[in-house]
């Protein structure tokens, strides 16, 4: 398949494949750039990979991972700091490339607030600093607290490194009692260039970039390194605050100066996607002068009132949008073709690279999809880069824009060596030798073995302890792939009888590298304080196909508690009936997703796995939404028909803020149906069920003031 067009013709394999590749690449770009300050990936690549995984989930929802880079921010704090939780989350950006991105972000933000084309909407457009995010608590005007980003949700305290830097003022006047201001700490090429000539005239380390260099002298333990380094903060946004600091965005961001913090004197107001084009344009000129790094343009509503009616998805905001600048092309020879086994058998080739620097990052790995796109063919059998094939010993053109991972562009003919073979893929899974089948209309070729497959066994593991899943602390990849090699966890219940099976003695752990009796002791504390877990948490961490994070939690809102769940599914596993209709009816759950579902528990291998597991759990309950005052609390609602007053999206974010399920299906559990013009057959079958129907106003009417 080709990557150079659109996703259209993917089939559900190749989304799978590319999901699960992308997947990789970005938690470990993730923890190289938040976690260690060392990327291995520079931001233009990072963030096309995010637009490339964004495309395949949007078109693909069923398919959408337990690991998603999409409901990942950052990376988990050091533990050489004390964690902050964060009062308001810090959440990333989406990202626009092309001009038509910024046009299509216009025009969402339009459809769901109801907005018409002729109407005016304002937004800010800033440059993007490319540097450490960070965030500054003051309370009655003093400086309390710093906080790096982190995950979003908890960051390191580095407030006596943050009180080192002369753009970050320790006391205000006229501010809000409590005022979050948020920024990015950065570098400037200069002051860069200075530091690593110090650097290097005595002998210390020498930084790759300003962004590493900035990041990295922010979070120093000892805060006089801190102080020694030329770090400047520029603020562009803030977090909790007990009064509002302004109306709209650019009023807020004076208010900001007004402080005393430096704010981007390129920021400016536009009036659409036209302006804020031409502005994007006029500050990639300036890009190379303006002494500092920067990696696109940001664009955020600036209507304040209008920001909170938009809200937010699980990791970004739907008012703001990073436009990034494009990433570059470079030539170098392939050395080799490794085929690597996912956690779903899917057999994906890599190719290996005689390592190359493109745009600064260095680039030894790159994928190949599957052996259609090896031979030079697309999903649907067309011709890609001109028939022609990717054989070792090819002089090959990588594209590092982030719209895939660093991939084969092309292949220059004229150096292929003479004696190159076209590659033969495997027929063999390569790792336990079970037949590696392609069906009919899938693109790419499995491993038939199951679990007895070390690979997917190792790779389903490493998943069931990854962030978004148990996240048990010291129980990372490495270490489960060394249990199950040492034999010792061959299944996630088997995590929480290692205690149990090893005792207080811990020889057989003390023995390995790295682990003691205090190390060994802190790693069970840490796996028994995971016994009690959310539901969405354990649902996502047994990776069924086709159920992500996003989706785990849907369904466990949904039923609410385990229990619940396993008997829906007994109830659906002929794939009809009334529980049946329930599942595929909950909102963002379809027939796919909700079979992928079933199937897992109907197996009888699988269901006893999972019920071995839960055994040792105490899975907590998902309460409804705190909505006492709300009349719709605890209520089932179907909205059909067109909305005229609110868009579909906003409709159904009230509606559950209110403490209501929202479902894509009349079924008699269904309490309101709230229809517009154009109801058909929802309304038809809510008359039949004598289900309470109502107009858009009877609703708004409903839950006015709420």
């Amino acid at each position: 398949m080709s990557f150079d067009t659109d996703i259209t013709g993917f089939t559900d394999t190749d989304a799978k494949s590319e999901l699960g590749q992308l997947s990789a690449l970005l938690a470990k770009a993730n923890m190289d750039y938040h976690g260690s300050d060392t990327p291995t990936l520079d931001d233009a690549e990072f963030d096309r990979l995010k637009q490339r995984n964004a495309a395949l989930e949007t078109a693909f929802p069923h398919l959408v991972r337990a690991d998603s880079p999409s409901v990942q921010v950052g990376a988990a704090p050091s533990d050489g700091f004390s964690k902050v939780t964060h009062a308001v989350a810090m959440l990333s950006l989406s990202n626009a490339f092309e001009d038509t991105d910024v046009e299509e972000f216009d025009a969402r933000i339009r459809k769901y607030l109801g907005i018409s084309s002729s109407e005016p909407l304002a937004f800010t457009a800033e440059p993007k600093i490319d540097g450490l995010s960070l965030s500054l608590r003051y309370e009655n005007g003093t400086l309390v607290q710093a906080a790096t980003r982190g995950d979003g949700s908890v960051g390191e305290n580095v407030t006596g490194n943050a009180r080192t830097l002369s753009d970050v003022p320790h006391v205000l006047e006229n501010a809000p009692d409590v005022l979050e201001v948020r920024g990015e700490v950065y570098m400037a090429q200069s002051d860069f260039d200075a530091l690593n000539a110090a650097q290097i005239a005595k002998g210390a380390k020498v930084f790759a970039n300003p962004r590493n260099a900035a990041a990295g002298s922010l979070r120093q333990l000892d805060s006089e390194i801190t102080r020694s380094r030329p770090l400047r903060f520029f603020a562009y946004a803030w977090g909790e605050l007990s009064t509002p600091l302004a109306d709209t965005q650019k009023g807020a961001i004076d208010r900001l100066d007004s402080f005393g913090f430096s704010t981007n004197p390129l920021t400016a107001l536009c009036d659409g996607p036209t302006a804020m084009i031409a502005h994007y344009r006029q500050i990639e000129q300036q890009r190379a002068s303006l002494g500092y790094d920067i990696d696109g343009v940001v664009y955020k509503v600036d209507d304040l009132a209008l920001q909170g009616r938009l809200g937010f998805r699980s990791t970004t905001p739907r008012w703001a949008v990073a436009h990034k600048f494009p990433a570059e092309l470079a030539w170098t020879r392939l050395d080799g073709i490794d085929i690597q086994v996912g956690r779903t058998g899917a057999l994906s080739p890599v190719a290996r690279l005689q390592p190359v620097n493109v745009g600064g990052v260095v680039v030894s790995n790159a994928t190949l999809h599957n052996e259609d796109y090896i031979s030079g063919h697309g999903a649907k059998g067309e011709e890609i880069r001109g028939g022609r094939d990717v054989r070792v010993g090819d002089w090959v053109q990588i594209y590092r824009a982030g719209d895939v991972i660093p991939k084969i562009a092309d292949v220059d003919l004229s150096k292929r060596p003479d004696d190159a073979v076209a590659f033969q893929f495997p027929s063999v899974c390569p790792e336990c030798g079970s037949l590696a089948a392609r069906e009919a209309g899938d693109a790419v070729r499995r491993c038939t073995g199951g679990m007895i497959c070390p690979a997917q066994a190792i790779e389903n593991l490493k998943h069931f302890v990854s962030r978004g899943a148990f996240d048990i602390d010291g129980l990372g990849a490495k270490q489960v792939e060394q249990f199950h090699n040492d034999g010792w966890v061959a299944e996630p219940a088997d995590i929480f009888t290692l205690r149990d099976r090893f005792g207080q003695g811990l020889q057989q752990l003390k023995n390995r590298d790295g682990w003691g009796d205090k190390s060994a002791n802190k790693l069970f504390d840490a796996i028994d304080d995971k016994r009690k877990i959310g539901f969405g948490r354990v649902l996502f961490a047994l990776g069924i196909r086709h159920i992500g994070e996003a989706a785990s939690n849907l369904i466990a809102a949904h039923y609410g508690t385990w229990h619940s769940l396993e008997t829906a599914m007994d109830l659906a596993a002929m794939l009809e009936g009334e529980a049946w209709d329930e599942l595929i009816g909950i909102d963002g759950v379809g027939s796919v997703m909700a079979g992928s579902l079933v199937h897992a528990f109907g197996q009888n291998s699988e269901r006893a796995a999972i019920d071995r597991l839960v055994a040792h759990l105490e899975v907590a309950e998902v309460k409804p939404v705190d909505a006492s005052d709300s009349p719709v609390a605890g209520k089932t609602v179907v909205f059909t028909g067109t909305l005229e007053l609110m868009s579909r999206a906003e409709a159904k974010a009230k509606a559950e803020s209110l403490g209501a399920k929202v479902s894509g299906s009349v079924s008699a559990k269904t309490d309101i149906l709230v229809a517009g013009p154009g109801a058909g057959s929802k309304a038809k079958k809510a008359a039949d069920l004598g289900i309470k129907t109502m107009d858009e106003a009877g609703w708004l009417d409903l839950i006015k003031g709420l």
